[in-house]
């Protein structure tokens, strides 16, 4: 999957207790998300653990990490590197590699149906049952995700939780082992010596 699309809203959120309100304005709830958009993909960077089950779709859970643009991933059958410009990726079962080009659909059928972009969207925020709220809706005629709300602990700042809808269904992603900052730079780097006696497929060259 797209994991920086899909992951988008969740990461944006992380201390959003500094700002210290109950309720927000739109442009309030605006400025917040970009904030927290250069927190997660600016120069520290962040990882957290992730567990989504779209039911009778997609099931998976797995750690992620982002930092200036680019993602590395591991589930339970997949590890995913992008590079930026370069999306490669290793099957364990099949001891398969698969590279891409980071404008290529075709290496995840589900990112299309994930697709964000933040100009697209109305926010909103508030407070919660001890939770801090931002909710995101689609403008009119927005494809891919149609409206988000990430859940945030009010203590700690974190990330707890995100629901999104894409088209008629909706799903939760929940959110654990957050961390900010100190990520290195060849955590992205995708170790090909690794993987030498695999199964390479170069889908650049199609």
């Amino acid at each position: 999957m797209k994991k920086i699309q899909f992951f988008l809203l969740l990461c944006m959120t992380v201390g959003l207790s500094a700002f210290g309100h109950q309720t927000f304005t739109a442009e309030e709830a605006r400025r917040m998300f970009d904030e927290k958009y250069q927190m997660v993909f600016g120069d520290e960077g962040c990882t957290l653990h992730y567990a989504v089950n779209i039911i009778g779709i997609y099931k998976t859970e797995g750690t992620i990490w982002f930092k200036q643009g680019k993602s590395k991933f591991i589930d339970e059958k997949y590890i995913a590197w992008n590079e930026g410009d370069v999306y490669t990726r290793v099957d364990r079962s099949k001891r398969k590699v698969d590279v891409f080009t980071m404008t290529d659909e075709s290496r995840d059928k589900y990112a299309s149906k994930f697709s964000f972009e933040p100009d697209n969207y109305i926010y909103s925020a508030k407070e919660d049952n001890g939770q801090y709220v931002i909710t995101l809706k689609a403008k009119k005629g927005v494809k891919g995700i149609k409206e988000g709300k990430c859940y945030i602990n009010k203590a700690t700042g974190y990330p707890e939780s995100l629901r999104i809808k894409v088209f008629i269904f909706s799903t939760t992603i929940k959110i654990t082992n957050f961390r900010a900052g100190d990520i290195s730079d060849d955590t992205f780097v995708f170790p090909e010596q690794l993987y030498a006696d695999y199964t390479r497929i170069d889908h650049r060259d199609k």
